[in-house]
Protein backbone atom coordinates (compact mmCIF):
# COMPACT_ATOMS: atom_id res chain seq x y z
CA UNK A 1 0.00 0.00 0.00
CA UNK A 2 1.36 3.32 -0.76
CA UNK A 3 -1.30 5.83 1.13
CA UNK A 4 -1.71 4.07 4.36
CA UNK A 5 -3.38 5.85 7.56
CA UNK A 6 -1.00 5.07 10.37
CA UNK A 7 -2.69 2.43 12.08
CA UNK A 8 -3.59 2.97 15.71
CA UNK A 9 -2.24 0.72 17.77
CA UNK A 10 1.02 -0.01 20.05
CA UNK A 11 3.62 -2.94 19.71
CA UNK A 12 2.67 -5.45 22.55
CA UNK A 13 5.24 -7.44 24.00
CA UNK A 14 4.13 -10.96 25.59
CA UNK A 15 5.49 -13.86 26.98
CA UNK A 16 5.24 -17.36 24.67
CA UNK A 17 2.20 -18.25 26.49
CA UNK A 18 0.45 -15.79 25.90
CA UNK A 19 1.66 -15.88 22.60
CA UNK A 20 0.17 -19.13 21.95
CA UNK A 21 -3.18 -18.21 23.44
CA UNK A 22 -3.46 -15.79 20.92
CA UNK A 23 -2.70 -17.26 17.91
CA UNK A 24 -4.64 -21.00 18.89
CA UNK A 25 -6.81 -21.80 15.68
CA UNK A 26 -4.11 -20.16 13.43
CA UNK A 27 -3.22 -23.89 11.53
CA UNK A 28 0.10 -22.51 9.81
CA UNK A 29 3.04 -23.27 11.39
CA UNK A 30 4.54 -20.29 13.58
CA UNK A 31 7.70 -22.02 15.43
CA UNK A 32 9.40 -18.40 14.26
CA UNK A 33 7.07 -16.64 16.92
CA UNK A 34 8.13 -18.73 19.99
CA UNK A 35 11.41 -17.65 20.82
CA UNK A 36 14.31 -20.04 20.43
CA UNK A 37 14.13 -23.64 21.17
CA UNK A 38 15.34 -24.75 24.75
CA UNK A 39 18.34 -25.99 23.84
CA UNK A 40 19.19 -22.85 21.92
CA UNK A 41 19.43 -21.54 25.39
CA UNK A 42 22.65 -20.64 26.56
CA UNK A 43 23.93 -22.11 29.79
CA UNK A 44 27.10 -21.17 31.47
CA UNK A 45 30.02 -24.07 31.93
CA UNK A 46 30.65 -25.29 35.20
CA UNK A 47 34.04 -23.94 36.57
CA UNK A 48 36.63 -26.33 36.48
CA UNK A 49 38.46 -27.74 39.53
CA UNK A 50 41.67 -26.43 41.18
CA UNK A 51 44.44 -29.09 41.16
CA UNK A 52 45.57 -29.76 44.59
CA UNK A 53 49.37 -30.60 44.63
CA UNK A 54 50.66 -34.20 45.17
CA UNK A 55 50.42 -35.42 48.89
CA UNK A 56 48.86 -32.32 50.19
CA UNK A 57 45.81 -32.32 51.93
CA UNK A 58 43.52 -29.35 51.09
CA UNK A 59 39.58 -28.29 52.16
CA UNK A 60 36.93 -30.68 50.70
CA UNK A 61 35.75 -28.31 47.20
CA UNK A 62 32.42 -26.37 47.31
CA UNK A 63 30.34 -27.84 45.35
CA UNK A 64 30.01 -25.31 42.29
CA UNK A 65 26.35 -23.94 41.47
CA UNK A 66 24.93 -23.79 38.00
CA UNK A 67 24.27 -20.72 36.31
CA UNK A 68 21.22 -19.24 36.02
CA UNK A 69 19.84 -19.76 32.20
CA UNK A 70 19.84 -17.12 30.32
CA UNK A 71 16.35 -15.92 29.70
CA UNK A 72 14.57 -16.60 26.30
CA UNK A 73 13.70 -13.40 24.58
CA UNK A 74 9.95 -12.35 24.30
CA UNK A 75 8.91 -12.23 21.23
CA UNK A 76 7.17 -8.54 19.89
CA UNK A 77 3.41 -8.70 18.26
CA UNK A 78 2.59 -6.32 15.57
CA UNK A 79 -0.54 -6.15 14.31
CA UNK A 80 -1.61 -7.75 11.43
CA UNK A 81 -2.04 -5.05 8.10
CA UNK A 82 -5.72 -5.82 7.29
CA UNK A 83 -7.81 -6.20 10.34
CA UNK A 84 -5.28 -5.16 13.55
CA UNK A 85 -5.10 -8.11 15.15
CA UNK A 86 -1.82 -8.59 17.21
CA UNK A 87 0.50 -11.52 15.34
CA UNK A 88 4.13 -12.11 15.51
CA UNK A 89 5.98 -10.12 12.65
CA UNK A 90 6.32 -12.97 10.46
CA UNK A 91 2.90 -13.57 9.98
CA UNK A 92 2.19 -10.12 9.92
CA UNK A 93 4.27 -9.96 7.07
CA UNK A 94 2.28 -13.01 5.24
CA UNK A 95 0.85 -11.90 1.53
CA UNK A 96 -2.88 -11.66 1.80
CA UNK A 97 -4.53 -13.85 -0.77
CA UNK A 98 -8.12 -12.92 -2.14
CA UNK A 99 -10.30 -15.96 -3.09
CA UNK A 100 -13.65 -15.51 -4.72
CA UNK A 101 -16.43 -17.12 -3.45
CA UNK A 102 -19.75 -18.72 -4.51
CA UNK A 103 -23.04 -17.34 -3.13
CA UNK A 104 -25.56 -19.39 -4.77
CA UNK A 105 -28.21 -21.33 -2.32
CA UNK A 106 -26.16 -24.55 -3.44
CA UNK A 107 -23.23 -23.29 -2.19
CA UNK A 108 -24.00 -22.63 1.55
CA UNK A 109 -22.84 -22.91 3.85
CA UNK A 110 -19.63 -21.36 2.36
CA UNK A 111 -16.41 -22.45 4.12
CA UNK A 112 -13.58 -20.12 5.63
CA UNK A 113 -15.53 -16.84 6.51
CA UNK A 114 -14.44 -16.95 9.73
CA UNK A 115 -10.64 -17.33 8.69
CA UNK A 116 -10.66 -14.43 6.78
CA UNK A 117 -9.80 -10.34 7.89
CA UNK A 118 -11.56 -8.84 5.47
CA UNK A 119 -14.92 -10.11 2.99
CA UNK A 120 -16.31 -8.06 0.02
CA UNK A 121 -19.92 -8.86 -0.73
CA UNK A 122 -20.94 -7.04 -4.22
CA UNK A 123 -23.54 -7.92 -7.15
CA UNK A 124 -22.86 -10.42 -10.12
CA UNK A 125 -24.84 -10.80 -13.10
CA UNK A 126 -28.98 -11.89 -11.97
CA UNK A 127 -28.97 -10.64 -9.02
CA UNK A 128 -26.54 -12.72 -7.70
CA UNK A 129 -24.11 -11.66 -5.25
CA UNK A 130 -20.65 -13.13 -4.89
CA UNK A 131 -18.02 -12.88 -2.22
CA UNK A 132 -14.07 -11.94 -2.11
CA UNK A 133 -12.04 -13.66 1.03
CA UNK A 134 -9.24 -11.90 1.75
CA UNK A 135 -6.72 -14.19 3.77
CA UNK A 136 -3.51 -13.26 6.05
CA UNK A 137 -2.87 -13.82 9.39
CA UNK A 138 -4.81 -17.02 9.56
CA UNK A 139 -4.64 -19.70 7.39
CA UNK A 140 -8.01 -21.36 6.44
CA UNK A 141 -9.04 -25.18 7.08
CA UNK A 142 -11.10 -25.16 3.94
CA UNK A 143 -12.09 -22.03 1.60
CA UNK A 144 -14.65 -22.85 -1.28
CA UNK A 145 -16.75 -23.08 -3.27
CA UNK A 146 -14.76 -20.99 -5.06
CA UNK A 147 -16.04 -19.05 -8.23
CA UNK A 148 -14.97 -16.92 -11.31
CA UNK A 149 -13.59 -13.67 -11.56
CA UNK A 150 -15.15 -10.03 -12.26
CA UNK A 151 -13.19 -7.33 -13.17
CA UNK A 152 -14.62 -4.98 -9.85
CA UNK A 153 -13.25 -7.87 -7.72
CA UNK A 154 -9.99 -7.93 -9.05
CA UNK A 155 -9.66 -4.02 -8.44
CA UNK A 156 -10.25 -4.29 -4.86
CA UNK A 157 -7.69 -7.52 -4.54
CA UNK A 158 -5.26 -4.89 -6.38
CA UNK A 159 -5.17 -2.83 -3.16
CA UNK A 160 -3.12 -5.58 -1.56
CA UNK A 161 -1.72 -7.16 -4.33
CA UNK A 162 -2.81 -10.22 -3.28
CA UNK A 163 -2.36 -13.73 -4.92
CA UNK A 164 -6.36 -13.90 -6.57
CA UNK A 165 -7.60 -17.23 -6.40
CA UNK A 166 -10.71 -17.96 -8.42
CA UNK A 167 -11.77 -19.88 -11.03
CA UNK A 168 -11.87 -18.71 -15.02
CA UNK A 169 -13.47 -15.30 -14.91
CA UNK A 170 -15.30 -13.11 -17.71
CA UNK A 171 -14.15 -11.91 -20.27
CA UNK A 172 -12.95 -8.23 -19.23
CA UNK A 173 -11.50 -10.48 -16.22
CA UNK A 174 -9.43 -12.56 -17.74
CA UNK A 175 -7.91 -9.89 -20.48
CA UNK A 176 -6.66 -8.02 -16.81
CA UNK A 177 -5.44 -11.02 -15.72
CA UNK A 178 -3.50 -11.84 -18.42
CA UNK A 179 -2.38 -8.56 -19.05
CA UNK A 180 -1.44 -7.43 -15.56
CA UNK A 181 -2.09 -10.58 -13.37
CA UNK A 182 2.08 -11.32 -12.54
CA UNK A 183 2.25 -8.62 -9.53
CA UNK A 184 0.94 -5.31 -11.15
CA UNK A 185 -2.42 -5.82 -9.84
CA UNK A 186 -2.81 -9.08 -8.15
CA UNK A 187 -0.90 -12.50 -8.19
CA UNK A 188 -2.68 -14.84 -11.33
CA UNK A 189 -3.39 -17.88 -9.55
CA UNK A 190 -6.75 -19.21 -11.58
CA UNK A 191 -8.16 -22.58 -11.29
CA UNK A 192 -7.83 -23.81 -14.67
CA UNK A 193 -4.07 -24.19 -14.27
CA UNK A 194 -4.16 -25.53 -10.23
CA UNK A 195 -7.13 -27.94 -9.93
CA UNK A 196 -6.16 -31.26 -9.50
CA UNK A 197 -3.21 -29.82 -7.54
CA UNK A 198 -4.43 -27.25 -5.05
CA UNK A 199 -7.84 -27.33 -5.77
CA UNK A 200 -10.58 -29.98 -5.76
CA UNK A 201 -13.96 -31.01 -6.29
CA UNK A 202 -16.06 -32.48 -3.43
CA UNK A 203 -18.75 -35.28 -3.97
CA UNK A 204 -21.28 -33.46 -1.97
CA UNK A 205 -22.13 -30.86 -3.97
CA UNK A 206 -23.14 -30.56 -7.87
CA UNK A 207 -20.68 -28.54 -10.01
CA UNK A 208 -20.25 -25.61 -10.27
CA UNK A 209 -20.56 -25.46 -6.63
CA UNK A 210 -18.19 -27.81 -5.45
CA UNK A 211 -14.43 -26.25 -5.86
CA UNK A 212 -12.61 -26.45 -2.79
CA UNK A 213 -9.36 -25.68 -1.30
CA UNK A 214 -7.56 -25.08 2.16
CA UNK A 215 -4.92 -22.97 4.10
CA UNK A 216 -1.80 -24.97 2.86
CA UNK A 217 -2.78 -24.79 -0.60
CA UNK A 218 -3.27 -21.33 -0.79
CA UNK A 219 -0.28 -21.02 0.41
CA UNK A 220 1.52 -23.25 -2.01
CA UNK A 221 -0.59 -21.35 -4.83
CA UNK A 222 0.59 -17.70 -4.08
CA UNK A 223 4.10 -19.28 -3.70
CA UNK A 224 3.57 -20.59 -7.53
CA UNK A 225 2.59 -17.23 -9.07
CA UNK A 226 5.59 -15.61 -7.41
CA UNK A 227 3.60 -13.78 -4.13
CA UNK A 228 6.56 -13.14 -1.84
CA UNK A 229 5.58 -12.12 1.61
CA UNK A 230 7.14 -8.63 3.45
CA UNK A 231 5.61 -5.95 5.60
CA UNK A 232 2.35 -4.22 4.24
CA UNK A 233 1.34 -0.71 5.48
CA UNK A 234 -2.10 -1.13 6.78
CA UNK A 235 -4.62 1.05 4.94
CA UNK A 236 -7.38 1.92 7.99
CA UNK A 237 -6.87 2.49 11.68
CA UNK A 238 -7.82 0.30 13.92
CA UNK A 239 -8.56 0.38 18.00
CA UNK A 240 -9.72 -1.83 20.57
CA UNK A 241 -13.10 -2.28 21.10
CA UNK A 242 -15.11 0.05 23.16
CA UNK A 243 -15.69 -0.73 27.27
CA UNK A 244 -18.93 -2.69 27.78
CA UNK A 245 -20.31 0.17 29.57
CA UNK A 246 -19.82 1.97 26.02
CA UNK A 247 -21.52 -0.17 23.71
CA UNK A 248 -25.49 0.07 22.93
CA UNK A 249 -27.98 -3.18 23.62
CA UNK A 250 -29.93 -4.31 20.22
CA UNK A 251 -29.14 -2.41 16.83
CA UNK A 252 -29.98 -3.86 13.59
CA UNK A 253 -28.52 -3.00 9.48
CA UNK A 254 -30.69 -4.44 6.41
CA UNK A 255 -30.10 -4.71 2.89
CA UNK A 256 -30.97 -6.60 0.32
CA UNK A 257 -29.92 -7.52 -3.02
CA UNK A 258 -32.23 -9.03 -5.98
CA UNK A 259 -31.09 -12.96 -4.66
CA UNK A 260 -30.64 -12.23 -1.12
CA UNK A 261 -31.48 -10.31 1.88
CA UNK A 262 -28.79 -9.35 3.93
CA UNK A 263 -29.00 -8.48 7.95
CA UNK A 264 -26.24 -7.99 10.79
CA UNK A 265 -27.50 -7.92 14.36
CA UNK A 266 -25.18 -6.21 17.19
CA UNK A 267 -24.44 -8.41 19.88
CA UNK A 268 -23.17 -6.01 22.79
CA UNK A 269 -20.94 -9.00 24.98
CA UNK A 270 -19.30 -9.96 21.72
CA UNK A 271 -19.00 -6.67 20.33
CA UNK A 272 -19.54 -8.31 16.77
CA UNK A 273 -22.38 -7.88 13.91
CA UNK A 274 -24.35 -11.34 13.86
CA UNK A 275 -24.96 -11.85 10.39
CA UNK A 276 -27.82 -13.29 8.41
CA UNK A 277 -28.83 -14.04 4.86
CA UNK A 278 -32.29 -13.87 3.04
CA UNK A 279 -33.27 -12.47 6.72
CA UNK A 280 -33.63 -15.72 8.53
CA UNK A 281 -31.50 -18.23 10.26
CA UNK A 282 -27.24 -16.64 11.08
CA UNK A 283 -25.07 -17.82 8.60
CA UNK A 284 -22.36 -20.09 9.47
CA UNK A 285 -19.06 -21.06 8.58
CA UNK A 286 -18.82 -24.70 7.35
CA UNK A 287 -15.42 -25.09 8.84
CA UNK A 288 -16.85 -25.57 12.67
CA UNK A 289 -20.49 -24.52 11.86
CA UNK A 290 -19.76 -21.19 14.20
CA UNK A 291 -21.94 -17.72 13.44
CA UNK A 292 -20.45 -15.31 10.84
CA UNK A 293 -20.05 -12.34 12.88
CA UNK A 294 -17.38 -9.39 11.86
CA UNK A 295 -16.34 -6.61 14.21
CA UNK A 296 -17.51 -3.83 11.23
CA UNK A 297 -19.54 -3.62 8.90
CA UNK A 298 -19.12 -1.09 5.66
CA UNK A 299 -22.05 -0.65 3.44
CA UNK A 300 -20.91 0.88 -0.17
CA UNK A 301 -22.88 2.16 -2.58
CA UNK A 302 -21.59 1.98 -6.23
CA UNK A 303 -23.05 2.46 -9.82
CA UNK A 304 -23.27 -0.51 -11.58
CA UNK A 305 -24.19 -1.15 -14.87
CA UNK A 306 -24.38 -3.95 -17.94
CA UNK A 307 -21.26 -4.82 -19.41
CA UNK A 308 -22.54 -5.72 -22.70
CA UNK A 309 -19.74 -8.38 -22.96
CA UNK A 310 -21.71 -10.91 -24.72
CA UNK A 311 -22.72 -13.50 -21.84
CA UNK A 312 -25.38 -15.81 -23.55
CA UNK A 313 -27.70 -15.78 -20.37
CA UNK A 314 -27.66 -12.96 -18.15
CA UNK A 315 -25.86 -9.43 -19.02
CA UNK A 316 -22.08 -9.30 -16.57
CA UNK A 317 -21.77 -5.61 -14.59
CA UNK A 318 -19.53 -3.11 -14.63
CA UNK A 319 -18.93 -1.06 -11.85
CA UNK A 320 -17.05 2.58 -10.92
CA UNK A 321 -14.94 1.39 -8.31
CA UNK A 322 -12.45 4.49 -8.88
CA UNK A 323 -14.21 7.67 -7.21
CA UNK A 324 -16.14 8.08 -4.33
CA UNK A 325 -19.58 7.83 -3.07
CA UNK A 326 -22.18 6.99 0.00
CA UNK A 327 -20.62 4.30 2.68
CA UNK A 328 -22.26 3.16 6.12
CA UNK A 329 -19.82 2.48 8.24
CA UNK A 330 -21.01 -0.19 11.55
CA UNK A 331 -18.77 -0.53 14.77
CA UNK A 332 -19.06 -0.27 18.36
CA UNK A 333 -22.72 -0.45 17.88
CA UNK A 334 -22.91 2.42 16.46
CA UNK A 335 -23.10 3.51 12.64
CA UNK A 336 -22.44 6.50 11.01
CA UNK A 337 -22.85 7.83 7.41
CA UNK A 338 -19.95 9.09 5.40
CA UNK A 339 -18.18 8.42 2.41
CA UNK A 340 -15.87 5.74 0.33
CA UNK A 341 -12.92 7.43 -2.00
CA UNK A 342 -10.56 5.08 -4.26
CA UNK A 343 -8.17 6.93 -6.55
CA UNK A 344 -6.75 4.21 -8.74
CA UNK A 345 -7.14 0.41 -9.25
CA UNK A 346 -3.94 -0.15 -6.80
CA UNK A 347 -5.12 2.58 -3.95
CA UNK A 348 -6.68 1.22 -1.10
CA UNK A 349 -10.79 2.25 -0.79
CA UNK A 350 -10.92 4.47 2.41
CA UNK A 351 -14.01 5.73 4.76
CA UNK A 352 -14.17 8.48 6.13
CA UNK A 353 -17.22 9.87 8.06
CA UNK A 354 -19.78 13.04 7.71
CA UNK A 355 -16.79 15.88 8.48
CA UNK A 356 -14.06 14.27 6.13
CA UNK A 357 -12.20 12.92 8.81
CA UNK A 358 -10.72 9.10 8.73
CA UNK A 359 -13.01 6.42 10.21
CA UNK A 360 -11.20 4.29 12.88
CA UNK A 361 -12.80 0.87 12.84
CA UNK A 362 -11.82 -2.04 15.99
CA UNK A 363 -9.58 -4.19 15.78
CA UNK A 364 -10.60 -7.49 13.93
CA UNK A 365 -12.73 -8.78 10.63
CA UNK A 366 -14.07 -6.43 8.30
CA UNK A 367 -17.49 -6.97 6.10
CA UNK A 368 -17.99 -4.63 3.35
CA UNK A 369 -20.91 -4.52 1.69
CA UNK A 370 -20.95 -3.18 -1.96
CA UNK A 371 -24.34 -2.28 -3.10
CA UNK A 372 -26.43 -0.36 -6.39
CA UNK A 373 -26.18 2.97 -6.03
CA UNK A 374 -29.83 3.98 -4.76
CA UNK A 375 -30.36 0.53 -2.69
CA UNK A 376 -32.05 1.04 0.56
CA UNK A 377 -30.41 0.86 3.45
CA UNK A 378 -32.10 0.37 7.02
CA UNK A 379 -29.96 1.17 9.72
CA UNK A 380 -31.33 0.78 13.80
CA UNK A 381 -28.74 1.15 16.12
CA UNK A 382 -29.34 0.16 19.57
CA UNK A 383 -29.37 2.28 22.97
CA UNK A 384 -26.71 2.42 25.58
CA UNK A 385 -27.89 1.45 28.96
CA UNK A 386 -28.16 4.36 31.82
CA UNK A 387 -25.23 4.22 34.35
CA UNK A 388 -26.13 3.14 37.17
CA UNK A 389 -26.16 6.65 39.95
CA UNK A 390 -25.90 7.06 43.36
CA UNK A 391 -25.06 4.56 46.76
CA UNK A 392 -26.21 1.08 45.95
Amino acid sequence: MRRAIPIALVLVALGAGAVAALVTGNLAPAASSAGPSPSAVARASLPAEASAPAGTVGPSPSPSASAEPTPVPTPTLVPAPLDGVLVPPDVAARHPIAVMIDDLSPARPQSGFNSASVVWQAPAEGGIPRYMMIFQETVPAAVGPVRSARYYFIAWAAEWRATYVHAGGSPQALTTLRAQGRGQLVYNADAFRFEGRNLWRIKTRFSPHNLYTDGKNLLAMAKAVGAKDGLFAPAWTFAPDAPLADRPVGGRIQVAYLANNIRYDYERATNTYRRSVRNTSPQVDAVGGKPVSPKNVIIMLVRFGPLNDGHPNKQRLEATVIGKGTAWIATNGRTIKGTWRKTSLTKPTLFYDAAGNPVTLTVGQTFIQVMQTGTPVTVKDGKVPARPTGPR
